[in-house]
């Protein structure tokens, strides 16, 4: 049987990175939606899907 998963396990320190993550990660996709805007790019669309899905995983508290 798998082990549920508690954030409130994690150490201290990794609980202060995960909060500044949480906080930064809604500005940097909307500068990252932006510049895709402006200068579309294969690098920056990736990056964008990559930062839209750590915003998801984020909010659900996937990790």
């Amino acid at each position: 049987m798998r082990k549920r998963w508690n954030p409130h396990t994690l150490p201290p320190w990794l609980r202060t990175i995960r909060g500044a993550c949480c906080q930064f990660i809604i500005p940097f996709c909307c500068f990252q939606g932006i510049r895709v805007i402006l200068f579309p790019t294969t690098f920056d669309v990736l990056f964008l899907a990559i930062l839209i899905l750590l915003a998801v995983a984020f909010h659900f508290e996937w990790f």
